[in-house]
């Protein structure tokens, strides 16, 4: 016989919960039971027509009671559905078990028949239940506001139960990835996965997280980018391949950089950076208008226009902020002393940056980058990226392109440089660079070498960050806020 006060004498609500859960256990009911079957998910039985039976399941998130009488809801991350429970439908005693030992948190089954309430409310009538699982911990009352910002990141569970908003931003993270696949399986792209641990840190411009194979006594690196790879399955004879990956950049945290995000990767045979500027604007309005139900958005309090796509070149741009030709510089000591004499940084910021391309790279991310804030297809840069295909007219640019959107880059690509010697050269400067103390640089990658001496066609990339998108389309200020469990100090 369960006592009907399993609370008598504690004062704790984690205590009493735990005393509830021996009681029923020393009274042979389990309160974690194996399995329940249900007819209907919670969002599906709320279409059903009134008068209907169902069998569903949840997790109960609030209850009234009057008298022997009880309203209770079961959500989930997808709906809430209203139950109801009366000594009219089920015994008393079924009833007073319910109302002491059943508590807010708790998983339950419901059998029963669904009706509207004088409010028009879609409601379960109970013929019976099941306790399907107790929680020992209550739920916080409270859980808004940046004093719990701990709670919402590193207890992300909880999170989802309470947070209307966070629910709807990973529902729209699942189904933007679904969106992603089928747009491009439709324009005849073939998914294809590659190796997350690598024995070269190559296809990007980054300090990789290294981890040793205890069985090949070897040390790997994760992958900063799968671009290397995906390069050697077009080679391979797949006209079109992408890649939705993991990467992990060994790099400083921010609101718009984790060291471990969700990259999508993809590359064209045949294709040049103009046809993929192109379709990538084709590919992200369709996001934006799906997503988003418009193409006029609202981030942070500024209207981002994807309607009106604008477009700036770096070259002219750097030039025009510097007041000089930074193609007239092939070396990081010369042009370091001319942005001296402007007074635009420190003189440690300065000699910080050993290379010629992270001395631009820095200027452009200080001084421009952060001041595009509308959809901005950025052209025309310095040859400073090994991967990417020279300018026949100009060999001191590359075919390379960028999307900005709210100071934030969104995308990278070119037009991919497939020449096995002009490649190695690259690779070659990349390794001086490095010597230099310059961390974020492109390893040398033999492998990749030998697959393009074997031929590669002429091609185009791109690399879409699928996590900043996110932030942007569903108005949230950080990365952490859709990813569901971000790395934290």
């Amino acid at each position: 016989m369960l006592p009907e006060n399993p609370g008598q004498g504690l004062t704790k609500e984690v205590d009493i919960r735990a005393n509830k859960i021996k009681l029923l256990k020393e009274s042979g009911i389990n309160p974690y039971a194996p399995k329940f079957d249900t007819t209907h998910s919670l969002k599906d039985a709320r279409k059903l027509p009134i008068g209907n039976k169902t069998t569903v399941a949840g997790r109960m998130t609030f209850r009234r009671a009057f008298g022997k009488f009880m309203f209770i809801q079961l959500s989930d991350i997808f709906a809430k559905l209203q139950v109801s429970l009366s000594v009219n439908e089920i015994s008393e005693e079924q009833y007073k078990f319910f109302k002491t030992y059943v508590d807010i948190g708790d998983y339950v089954g419901v059998s029963g028949e669904l009706y509207l309430t004088q409010t028009g409310e879609i409601t379960v009538k109970a013929y019976n239940f099941t306790l399907l699982s107790k929680a020992a911990l209550p739920l916080p009352e409270k859980f808004h506001g940046l004093t719990d910002i701990e709670i919402k990141y590193r207890q992300r569970y909880l999170d989802l139960i309470a947070n209307d908003e966070s629910k709807k931003t990973f529902i729209t993270r699942s189904k933007l990835i679904q969106h992603i696949r089928d747009f491009l399986n439709k324009n005849e792209f073939f998914e294809v996965e590659t190796p997350i641990l690598q024995s070269v840190a190559c296809g990007a411009a980054a300090k990789p997280f290294i981890t040793k194979h205890n069985a090949l006594d070897k040390e790997y690196n994760l992958r900063i980018s799968p671009e290397t790879f995906l390069k050697q399955v077009v080679a391979g004879g797949i006209p079109r391949v992408y890649e939705i990956a993991k990467n992990f950049r060994n790099e400083g945290m921010d609101a718009m950089h984790l060291q471990e995000f969700t990259m999508l990767e993809w590359y064209a045979s045949y294709w040049d950076y103009n046809k993929n500027i192109e379709f990538v604007i084709e590919f992200i309005n369709e996001l934006v208008s799906t997503h988003c139900g418009d193409l006029i958005i609202n981030y942070q309090g500024t209207e981002l226009d994807f309607n009106n796509w604008s477009r700036v070149d770096y070259i002219a741009t750097m030039n025009e902020l510097l007041g000089l030709d930074i193609l007239a510089f092939d070396n990081v000591e010369a042009l370091r002393e001319a942005v001296r004499k402007l007074n635009m940084f420190n003189n440690d910021e300065l000699d910080a940056l050993p290379s010629l391309s992270s001395l631009i790279d820095y200027i452009y991310k200080r001084k421009i980058r952060t001041n595009i804030i509308q959809p901005t297809i950025v052209y025309n840069y310095p040859n400073l990226v090994p991967l990417a295909r020279p300018s026949d007219t100009n060999p001191k640019t590359i075919e390379m392109f960028q999307v900005l959107v709210a100071g934030a880059e969104i995308v990278k690509a070119y037009s991919e440089l497939v020449d096995p010697e002009v490649q190695r050269q690259g690779f070659e400067d990349q390794m001086k660079n490095k010597a230099k103390g310059d961390e974020e640089t492109f390893e040398l990658d033999e492998d990749f070498l030998l697959a393009m001496q074997h031929g590669m066609p002429p091609m185009s990339g791109l690399g879409f960050g699928i996590d900043r998108f996110l932030s942007i389309i569903c108005n949230q200020p950080t990365l952490r806020d859709v990813v569901l469990f971000p790395n934290m100090r």
